[in-house]
């Protein structure tokens, strides 16, 4: 089996093409990457050590897609995954359409060429943000969590967001390229005849992650407490007690698995995530970082921002009923490794600043 993994030399695709080439035989795997995002250049001799062939490509020109071997899969990895892209005065609107959606459109033309299936890497944030923002919440020791009696909207209930949950827009410029390179993947693979699986992801974080504030928090969260600069809660009175899960992508390897192996009676879009269990607020990760790595003080601004939302928790039922799937790594641990990366790599926010 040849797969191709977009996206390659980032966080999320270099993890997945090191537990590919630890976990499946027989597999011949090679990737792409544009290389854009600072601090990638980083995993590609790391790639290279583990027998992993890293091309140069732009997913946004065909010609580069073109021009790559043929794969019997490919796993997208490859995005512009923060939720302020395109409407933050600093990033440019048409590149995220260009990244997320045209850069799909090319990889499906290659699924078409070669017959190739498609495993597209999602997200929550193709749920729709009114009924999100608009959740009753309680705060508990630190952070919000839905009111038990309430009127849900369809598709939610006190264990998370399940895959029938609303996707009407508004999203965020990311999470509508993504539900619409979703749209399309189903599209292409029913019309021309190839398996497409669409995983989608609650918040990712690990060792190696490349912090910021709008993406990877957990792990910016960690890399900045312990540099001493500047943090700060943001909305919700300045608390911090907003809700995120937390998943390492060494977690997803069960089921990618499975969806490599061709399993065709299942349904073709799921949630994974952390789930309840392995959520938290910033405020207990606050917590947890001062007992860690010693006490200071955070700042506060209590003016919300855009598609900003309280509590955000995926519901997996759907991949632990059909898939068997099950989170295997606690956020503890998953804090754990953060630290000690950050701490044995004191440039990393550096490395991958803008």
């Amino acid at each position: 089996m040849r797969i191709l993994i977009t996206g390659v030399c980032g966080f999320v695709g270099s993890r997945l093409a090191r537990a590919i080439r630890e976990e499946l035989e027989n597999v011949e795997l090679f990737g792409c990457d544009n290389f854009v995002r600072p601090g990638s250049e980083v995993n590609r001799m790391a790639l290279k050590a583990a027998g992993v062939v890293v091309h140069h490509a732009d997913l946004r020109n065909a010609s580069d897609i073109d021009s790559l071997p043929q794969a019997d899969w490919i796993i997208d990895a490859a995005a512009n995954p923060s939720v302020l892209a395109g409407i933050d005065g600093s990033t440019s609107s048409r590149q995220v359409v260009e990244h997320n959606l045209v850069g799909t459109i090319n990889l499906l033309e290659y699924c078409k060429r070669h017959h190739a299936g498609f495993i597209l890497l999602s997200t929550s944030r193709v749920y729709s943000i009114a009924p999100l923002a608009n959740l009753k919440v309680e705060e508990v020791e630190g952070a919000y969590r839905p009111v038990a009696k309430q009127d849900f909207p369809l598709g939610m209930t006190a264990k998370g967001v399940s895959e029938d949950f609303s996707t009407t827009p508004p999203v965020s410029l990311y999470g509508s390229t993504k539900l619409a390179a979703e749209c399309l993947a189903l599209e292409y693979g029913a019309d021309f005849d190839f398996p497409v699986w669409i995983n989608r992801c609650g918040v990712l974080a690990g060792a190696g992650q490349f912090g910021r504030s709008d993406q990877g928090i957990f792990t910016y969260w960690i890399n900045a407490w312990l540099r001493d600069q500047p943090l700060k809660y943001i909305g919700f009175n300045g608390k911090g007690c907003q809700v995120r899960d937390c998943l390492h992508p060494r977690d997803l390897m069960s089921i990618l698995g499975q969806q490599l192996r061709g399993a065709s009676d299942k349904n073709r879009i799921v949630n994974l995530s952390g789930g309840v269990a392995n959520s938290m607020s910033l405020a207990q990760l606050s917590a947890w970082c001062a007992k860690r790595l010693g006490s200071r003080k955070i700042g506060s601004d209590s003016k919300a921002r855009v598609f900003d939302i309280p509590w955000m928790v995926l519901d997996s039922s759907r991949a632990e009923n059909e898939w068997g799937w099950k989170v295997e790594t606690p956020i503890t641990t998953v804090l754990e490794e953060i630290a000690d990366h950050a701490e044995k790599n004191p440039n990393w926010l550096e490395l991958s600043a803008p």
